[in-house]
């Protein structure tokens, strides 16, 4: 009878025991956090909740796709792909380029109120600035230079430059033609409206703008003649370019100036006679002749 009472009595507790070890097995699982609470004595992990959409570490053995958030089967957003964040800001115009395009931007900036100079074609300082003051109102990074999106904004906001936008006679006002200027073919310079006119018997056939030395270096006046021309040169004193150089009076020339047209006044030569627009001056230098007239007046 002992024997049949401890046999039972054995069978019983290990019954308790097996549904004891279910109880704790749930509630250390639970994520509602039914576990046992701190006067039980059970020990429970702290549990932190996994970001919406991305697995917990428990969700799947370790080592399986599920692991990293970057891995969930969907090809990269194009957004993010370098290639086309760089092709989309890549410059179409920046300082130091020279073309009709350039020219065609100033003259639509200039439509705006954002160029306040005839087009050039050279994208100096000065064009950079405009650029940056046009994107700054379209909500733009003020980068300087020249994008697809800036490009875009500024054809949709502005009309197609004509001739005379384009190439402007001058952008200062021509004076009236010093009496020495009236007869035979003259470069007929004048400091006082800064402007140089190319005249054939008292007749304006073109002109445009001009720059002239600083007080220190300044240009010489009266009448001279054009000695001699170089389509290419350097100086040998300052070792800068002087394209279509014409020169008129021992090193001093009428010539073309890359820093004429990208600062404009806010700079000067040291003597020569600046032009900043090259394409005009380049069908000057082929009219003008040696022996031709020079007038530097005021």
């Amino acid at each position: 009878m002992k024997r049949t009472t401890s046999v039972i009595r054995r069978a019983v507790l290990a019954a308790a025991a097996v549904a004891l070890a279910a109880g704790c097995t749930a509630q250390a699982a639970d994520p509602g956090g039914g576990g046992a609470s701190p006067s039980t004595g059970a020990t429970k992990p702290p549990t932190t909740a996994a970001p919406t959409g991305t697995a917990s570490p428990s969700d799947s053995p370790t080592g399986s796709p599920s692991d990293s958030p970057t891995t969930d089967g969907k090809p990269p957003s194009p957004s993010a792909s370098p290639s086309t964040s760089a092709s989309a800001s890549k410059a179409l115009m920046a300082d130091g380029d020279e073309s009709e395009q350039v020219r065609e931007l100033q003259a639509r900036l200039r439509q705006l109120g954002h160029f306040d100079r005839a087009p050039s074609g050279f994208y100096g300082t000065i064009t950079a600035a405009s650029v940056t003051a046009f994107q700054k109102k379209q909500g733009l990074p003020g980068t300087g230079s020249v994008d697809e999106t800036t490009w875009q904004r500024l054809l949709a906001g502005s009309k197609k430059p004509t001739a005379d936008e384009l190439k402007p006679s001058t952008t200062n006002k021509l004076d009236t033609p010093d009496a020495r200027c009236m007869t035979g073919r003259v470069l007929c310079i004048s400091k006082e409206s800064r402007t140089l006119a190319w005249m054939i018997d008292g007749r304006v056939v073109s002109s445009m703008d001009v720059r002239f030395g600083s007080e220190n270096t300044p240009t010489r006046e009266g009448t001279f003649s054009v000695g001699w021309k170089a389509r290419k040169w350097t100086s040998t004193i300052y070792h800068t370019p002087m394209p279509y150089a014409m020169f008129f009076s021992g090193g001093q020339a009428v010539h073309y100036s890359a820093d004429f047209a990208a600062r404009g006044y806010n700079g000067a030569s040291h003597g020569c006679v600046n032009v900043r627009d090259r394409a005009k001056l380049s069908a000057l230098f082929d009219q003008v002749k040696v022996g031709d007239k020079v007038v530097v007046h005021w």
